[in-house]
């Protein structure tokens, strides 16, 4: 083997470890960046203020946006494999260059706001708080109605700092279409789509990933589709890394040179999947020890650590042979058994497999809270029902009362119409006396 080709092969290796450290990283930071979305247990301390201007207090539980369902996963495949399949018909038919661009303004005006939200996230963990305290101020601008307030928005410069630097990058990112831009619009799409995405228990996570193993296969290794929108989409969604990354830097980029790539799908998806290990890790630390700080991640993390290794072992067979048979490979197909067995195997090990396949996103919330809805139910339904025998008593009492009188206003109008007919049947036109015996009689 030549030295040329020697390079070529080191610098292909290098390759697939950049590859899995791009896919990893934005895992686990979109993963421990979703223990916020988590609802904070009755019986948790909230967390103690910060002095941080980048903070804001009322944001501190936010909660996640959007929660896949068990019907959502059952759908995605057929949803993505329409969109696969419409892009990959506009690609043949249209002229690629203008969709391009399309595509472009697209994701830039997205990428923009994923990558200064990422900044602000990466800010808050690295900057000192004496150092921001002593340099930004904070403003608040608020939306009200008659003295009540409907929102508000705090900012700093820090704030405009960064959304400065996120349009900067956008524009040059349009304009050069540059890998490592456009590797941090992927960094932060993943970032963002992870900590906002939620899977609502392992049932659906399972499913979702049952689903796209088999999707992966068929457009993969059935079809050219996914390929060729791959190759024709230029858009930021894929990280991308050059095949020779030494002889790249040494020609100062002037040559061409082929990049490995993966999807943010292999990304994502897989990714909301380990975020969920690690809530359920949280949640099950809890159930054993409540105390501390519950935004912490000091705690075990069983179920976590196992699945972010499968990921990273399917990640690496994926990219083996791939390498061995010089062929595109449907990440999918190594990353969903990977994970899903890793988590079966972890739960049946420690014998929590009941309480993995129990757990749902409402398990976030804590027993304490759960019994005292069930008892506030309780009582209110108990005061309902007593408030109904109350007032059924009442009625009675009043029908009871009022039924005397009733039989006297029936005894006065017999003896009216008694007095009506006598007068009637008298020939001189006389009066009875009402109410005498002797109309009783005649009557």
């Amino acid at each position: 083997m030549s030295s040329s080709e020697q390079q070529q092969e080191i610098g292909l290796y290098i390759a697939y470890g950049a590859l899995m450290t791009m896919a990893f990283v934005p895992i686990y930071t979109g993963s421990i960046a979703s223990l916020s979305g988590m609802k904070r247990p009755t019986n948790a301390a909230k967390r103690k203020k910060t002095d941080s201007p980048l903070e804001d207090s009322d944001d501190e539980d936010e909660g996640i946006t959007e929660s896949l369902s068990s019907s959502d996963a059952w759908m995605f495949p057929v949803m993505g494999s329409i969109v696969l399949f419409s892009l990959y018909m506009l690609f043949r038919y249209l002229d690629t260059e203008i969709l391009n661009y399309l595509i472009t303004g697209y994701f830039s005006l997205m990428g923009c706001a994923a990558v200064a939200k990422t900044g602000l996230m990466v800010t808050k963990k690295t900057m000192p708080v004496s150092l921001l305290k002593a340099h930004v101020s904070k403003y608040r601008l608020t939306l009200s109605r008659q003295g009540k307030r409907l929102s508000h928005v705090s900012f700093t410069v820090v704030h405009f700092m960064l959304l400065g630097a996120s349009v900067l990058l956008t524009v040059y990112y349009s304009m050069t279409k540059n890998w490592i831009a456009s590797n941090i619009f992927g960094f932060s799409f993943s970032i963002n789509a992870i900590q906002l995405l939620s899977l609502d228990s392992f049932k659906t996570g399972m499913i979702l990933l049952s689903g796209l193993f088999f999707y992966d296969i068929f457009w993969v290794f059935g079809t050219e589709v996914m390929v060729s929108v791959a190759k024709n989409f230029d858009a930021p969604i894929k990280v991308i890394w050059p095949r020779d990354i030494i002889g790249y830097i040494l020609d100062g980029a002037k040559s061409e040179y082929g990049f490995t790539m993966l999807g943010l799908g292999d990304i994502v998806i897989p990714g909301i999947f380990v975020a969920l290990c690690l809530r359920f890790d949280r949640h099950m630390s809890w159930e054993r020890e409540p105390k501390g700080e519950f935004r912490s991640t000091k705690f075990s993390k069983p179920y976590f650590t196992a699945c972010g290794i499968a990921y990273i072992l399917g990640l690496a067979t994926t990219m083996a042979v791939m390498h061995v048979f010089h062929a595109a490979q449907p990440a999918l197909l190594y990353l969903s058994p990977a994970c899903i067995i890793s988590v079966l195997i972890t739960a049946a090990v420690r014998g929590e497999l009941k309480d993995l396949f129990a757990y749902t996103t409402e398990e976030e919330e804590d027993k304490e809270e759960k019994e005292t809805k069930k008892d506030v139910k309780k009582s209110k339904k108990e005061d309902s029902e007593k408030e109904t025998k109350e007032s059924e008593s009442i009625a009675e009492t009043e029908e009871a009362k009022q039924q005397p009188e009733e039989e006297g206003d029936d005894e006065g109008e017999e003896e009216e119409d008694y007095v009506a007919v006598d007068k009637s049947e008298s020939p001189k036109g006389g009066k009875k006396k009402k109410g005498g015996k002797g109309g009783r009689k005649k009557k």
